[in-house]
């Protein structure tokens, strides 16, 4: 019997012992904390990260040439994301299309493509008669940047370039005329 306690005890200890050995080489060295700070978020109530993407044809549009941080004389965006494949942004594009119209030289329109190839790109802004400029941004990036997860995703920024709300999920004309208006509203 104390054979048997002598021989539990030293598979207790070994296996202790194998524990602890376990735990020193297996943990993960931890890094000390970096301090960021947040001057750009895409959160309402918060400044719209800048970007700067191009069209299917090669121009290149950027963010800040729109709204204007420093002063009145900005413009609000509506920044639409969308893919090709995605049913609801066909859905909502001809909504978006009217309303680009309507408020031409009042707010920009701007859509931004989830990953797919300037050709694609070109050719649903061609089967759309689209002519608000939409975004190549094959790589996602910007998509990223923005936190957008779901399609479509339009978000709304004024004129100031801070992001006034954040809509996932088709907009249909009374909804996104009302956010424009908001928009036109706040000066």
């Amino acid at each position: 019997m104390a054979k048997l306690r002598f021989e539990r005890t030293i598979l207790l200890v070994t296996l202790t012992a194998l524990g602890i050995t376990w735990i020193l080489f297996s943990r993960d060295e931890v890094s000390q904390p970096r301090t960021v700070a947040l001057t750009e978020a895409p959160i309402v109530g918060h400044l719209a990260p800048d970007f700067t993407l191009a069209t299917p044809q090669g121009e290149t549009v950027t963010l800040t040439n729109y709204v204007n941080r420093y002063g009145e004389s900005g413009q609000p965006v509506i920044l639409n994301y969308w893919a090709s494949w995605c049913g609801p942004c066909r859905v909502e594009t001809p909504e978006l299309q009217d309303a680009s119209l309507k408020f031409k030289n009042q707010v920009a329109f701007i859509g931004i493509n989830q990953g797919e190839s300037a050709q694609i790109v070109s050719e649903f802004a061609l089967s759309y008669g689209l002519t608000y400029p939409l975004l190549v941004d094959e790589d996602s990036t910007v998509n990223r940047d923005y936190g957008v997860n779901s399609l479509p995703t339009t978000i709304f920024i004024d004129r100031k370039g801070v992001v006034r709300e954040v809509f996932i999920g088709i907009l249909n004309q009374a909804v996104l005329e009302d956010r424009i208006k908001r928009l036109l509203e706040e000066g």
